[in-house]
């Protein structure tokens, strides 16, 4: 007997070949048959119209410690993504030292600044009993309704040996080695690999570099050799060169650690943009070196624009344009004193558009930003409207425009830039790229920027563009990106697929219908703290392992998910 069929649903499976018919069956977690189907039934439902595809794969999350209060992973769940790869960015919970509380009130900081999440959240909605890696996966296990692999990070493991000397110290020899044991423990235990980070936009909650940012490259090649003694494991790093272009020393640091391990290793996050025709190329480059190296290097990058919003009021991506962060770190009075200062905003218009501002010059563009919640009776009004109409209307320039919004509001004001890249020849380098063999949809950061940007439906939004939108890819090629293709880079054993044997993890939905809706903000962290959530659109319902998580946007209550574990759960990727 079936626990649970679905007739007549047409069947996308993953691997790229043509849409087909079919019913489809599911016993024991495991999709029990494909085909016109006879036998009894537990449950039944009617797929007429419907497209069925397997669980989609997010490569790039940080639900490490939202896990513990939403075991449904909200809003990814939602919106089909059935396994998502946790603890990137050399970023984790554990381990921690054991005669060391403090650790975990440190950790606790550092996630809040650099992966802006709640620091209340983080206080009450974690148990934090743990201290090795394998008690932190233990923690979880049972408890989870999507199934979530977590690489081990860096940050931690230099933390745990080397105390606060982790910041701005090298290890003795010793403590190499013990970094070493500790990263072999958390293998061992299930650890899919080694995170970390070099990007100069990562500092702890004290304002210094995190740990990782540390290192030398002997440490790391260290790390990722280590890598290299367990079975399905990979590498995530950051550099400062993800958020534009990399410079020749992290194309051979990336490719040689790679090597080293003889492991893919993905990197965060591609950004494409006619304007600068030459990013593309130069951060393929690093994939190109790596292979004559031995190694894989793999780019994520997103399918769709995801918003985020900004404030002169608290941390986001403003503080890290080249000089902007000591304005922007003043108490509020002197904030706004030197914000309305005509020479102070001068020279932090011309850092944002110099070449040393990278990407971030892309926030510069104030005249398109859109005015979001207002706080003031002084802007009463303004919430919806774009700050260059505004300036024209008052005979002011763009950002003097917004700081005096901004400062009537106390710098409480929200603010939306609208994308410089939402052009036809953008999105055709996007379509391009995809293409390319070492190029990964993802970077969603799920769980992490809560309350500035939401980039877990980047699922249903992509597909919904691909079925009535732009149509940059059929319906078939677009999942096999957001399942098989992922799945194949992490080494799942019997997951991204729907074939006989393979673990049930299904997404039902409407293809007339599927999409994401607007973010919006809800406070339903704990604390009552803020972040953005995104309803699903058209998703019928969502399977982990046979068990319906999701129905019609409504989590079931079930926690069928997994933690994967390296080895047991995953099979190793060759580079060579």
């Amino acid at each position: 007997m079936f626990d649970h069929v679905i007739h007549g649903v047409t069947v996308v499976d993953g691997t790229g070949r043509a849409a087909f018919v079919a019913d489809v069956a599911v016993r024991d977690g495991r999709i029990a048959g494909i085909g016109d189907l006879d036998g009894d039934s537990r449950g039944r439902e009617d797929g007429t119209g419907l497209i069925l595809a397997p669980g989609f794969v997010d490569p790039h999350t940080h639900y490490d410690a939202q896990l513990f209060w939403d075991p449904y992973a909200t809003p990814s769940l939602n919106h089909g993504v059935t396994t998502v790869a946790a603890g990137n960015c050399g970023f984790t919970l554990a381990p921690l030292h054991p005669d060391r509380p403090e650790d975990a009130d440190y950790t606790r900081r550092m996630m809040s600044k650099v992966e802006g999440m709640s620091l209340v959240a983080l206080e009450e909605g974690a148990p934090w009993t743990w201290h090795g890696f394998g008690e932190y996966l233990d923690a979880l296990e049972g408890r989870i309704a999507v199934n979530a692999g977590f690489m081990v990070g860096h940050c931690a493991l230099r933390r745990y040996v080397m105390g606060a000397d982790a910041v701005g110290g090298q290890p003795t020899e010793a403590q190499l080695d013990a970094m070493l044991r500790l990263f072999h423990e958390a293998m061992d235990a299930g650890a899919w690999g080694l995170s970390t980070t070099q990007s100069s936009t990562h500092s702890d909650g004290d304002g210094r570099p995190v740990a990782s940012r540390h290192a030398r490259p002997a440490e790391l090649l260290a790390l990722a050799a280590a890598v290299g003694e367990h079975e399905g494991t990979q590498i995530e790093a950051i550099t400062a060169g993800c958020l534009d272009q990399f410079s020749d020393a992290e194309i051979d640091l990336l490719a040689d650690m790679s090597a080293a391990a003889g492991r893919p290793l993905n990197w965060n996050v591609l950004t494409i943009d006619a304007a600068v025709p030459e990013r593309v190329p130069r951060q393929l480059y690093a994939s190109e070196r790596a292979r004559k190296a031995g190694g894989r290097v793999v780019a994520l990058t997103m399918p769709i624009l995801t918003p985020m919003n900004m404030s002169l009021g608290t941390f986001c991506a403003l503080n890290l344009i080249p000089g902007w962060g000591p304005v922007l770190g003043l108490p509020v009075p002197e904030r706004i004193a030197r914000l309305r200062d005509p020479q102070v905003r001068a020279e932090m218009l011309r850092r944002a558009d110099s070449r040393e501002a990278g990407v971030f010059r892309r926030l510069a563009d104030f005249a398109r930003y859109v005015i979001g919640d207002t706080y003031s009776d002084a802007n009463e009004g303004l919430a919806g409207r774009v700050v260059g109409d505004i300036a024209a209307e008052r005979g002011q320039d763009p950002f003097g425009c917004l700081v005096e919004i901004c400062a009537a509001d106390g710098l409480r004001t929200v603010l939306w830039p609208m994308p410089t890249d939402n052009d036809p020849a953008s999105w055709a380098l996007r379509a391009e790229t995809w293409r390319h063999e070492d190029v990964l949809l993802g970077g969603s950061d799920a769980g992490a920027h809560l309350d500035r940007m939401c980039g877990a439906p980047y699922t249903t939004r992509f597909l919904g563009d691909c079925l009535r939108g732009r149509r940059l890819a059929g319906i078939e090629q677009a999942v096999k990106m957001l399942t098989d293709d992922p799945a194949r880079l992490f080494g799942l054993r019997e997951r991204g697929r729907i074939e006989v044997g393979y673990h049930a993890d299904l997404v039902l939905f409407d293809p007339e219908r599927i999409d994401a809706g607007q973010a919006t903000l809800v406070h339903d962290l704990p604390g009552d703290s803020p972040r953005l959530d995104a309803r699903a659109i058209g998703v019928r319902a969502v399977w982990v392992n046979g068990v319906e998580a999701i129905r019609d946007d409504v989590v079931s209550g079930a926690v069928p998910g997994r933690v994967l574990r390296s080895g047991r759960d995953t099979r190793t990727v060759a580079t060579r």
